[in-house]
């Protein structure tokens, strides 16, 4: 039986539970691609430490590296690149990547779960993080600071700032009154950037997440502001365990590129039973377009359901009746990220 990625309370999605629902899609691994696949990732690992050893430029290393494991991956069948993932993660070389302070924690997982808001620090280069990046080795801080240029860390900046203006828009409109929910919220770094927030436009936004380092640190950085920082989990939303109440935006950042097909119906569902007249449900998404996806999934041990402008809008369609709402799809400037925002007409 393919075990399912597990949502509760206490225990977030894994690599291992994703890798599993990834495979259980896809059926089995196709050994005649297996032999020459790992000949093919193993030229490209040797050749990485090489560079490393013999004292190559180590963003030159990175950014070569990146693109060979995307290249890789993509031509593979899913199952049988999910073989190579541990091959690479065994590796001597990963040892050198593993001095980048930001790959090194996204695989050590030292609060449990991929994804996690300190990571999403490192990709914001949070002052919360610069003891991390300053104390690393010297290899260790090139390729930190290469990170900025990922892809993927491009478009999680724009995700932080496009949250922060959708705040701000439904402030305007809505007035002081606004109540927003973030759900899965991190450390809430969007709020930073709101100007809805600063100027007193916002009556409540809570801030719910099922870690609770991240609700503590919200907790922490906005004691005296409308935020409300909440620990409970997407079970707990699902059966309205929670008694948030309705709000006039509902926004999941990250969260859905962890749930399956299913899961994200329902919480949409859900999510738009909890919205007010008019309100808007807006989630986000990485997309198959995403670049750095091998590097992500071998070295930082990193594995997202990836989905596409019609996967979003597969998800929408299952969860409202299009002819009550507005709905779009819509993809970030590096198209690295795939939004949805459904509002109410009522």
């Amino acid at each position: 039986m393919i075990n399912r990625p597990v949502l509760d309370g206490e225990s977030l999605i894994t690599p291992t539970a994703m890798a599993a629902d990834v495979v259980s899609r896809y059926g089995p691994s196709r050994r005649d691609q297996f032999a020459t696949a790992t000949a093919e990732l193993g030229l490209i690992l040797h050749t990485a430490q090489q560079w490393f050893e013999g004292g190559t430029d180590p963003v030159q290393t990175m950014r070569w590296t990146v693109e060979a494991l995307h290249k890789t991956r993509r031509k593979l069948d899913p199952a049988v690149w999910r073989e190579l993932i541990p091959i690479a993660q065994n590796h001597p070389v990963a040892a050198f990547f593993h001095e980048d302070p930001f790959t090194r924690w996204s695989f050590e997982k030292n609060r449990g779960y991929s994804g996690d808001a300190q990571l999403l620090d490192f990709i914001y280069q949070h002052e919360s993080i610069l003891g991390s990046a300053t104390s690393a080795t010297p290899i260790g801080r090139e390729l930190y600071a290469f990170s900025k240029y990922y892809p993927s860390c491009v478009a999680v900046r724009e995700r932080r700032d496009i949250l922060a203006q959708k705040v701000d828009e439904i402030a305007d409109a809505k007035g002081p009154g606004t109540e927003v929910l973030a759900i899965a919220a991190g450390h809430l770094r969007e709020a930073e950037k709101s100007a809805a927030l600063r100027n007193g436009r916002i009556t409540r936004w809570v801030a719910l997440d099922q870690d609770p380092l991240s609700v503590g640190s919200v907790t922490r950085d906005f004691a005296g502001t409308a935020v409300e920082a909440i620990d409970g989990s997407v079970r707990g939303l699902l059966t309205d365990a929670h008694k948030l109440g309705r709000f006039d935006f509902i926004y999941a950042a990250g969260l859905y590129d962890y749930l399956t097909d299913a899961v994200a119906i329902r919480l949409s569902r859900r999510c738009m039973r909890m919205l007010k007249p008019n309100g808007v449900l807006f989630f986000a998404n990485f997309s198959p377009e995403l670049t750095d996806d091998g590097y992500m999934e071998t070295f930082m041990d990193w594995t997202l359901l990836l989905r596409s402008e019609a996967d979003m809008w597969k998800i929408v369609n299952g969860s409202v009746d299009r002819n009550s709402v507005d709905a779009d799809v819509f993809f970030g400037e590096n198209r690295n990220i795939v939004y949805a925002t459904i509002a109410k007409r009522d």
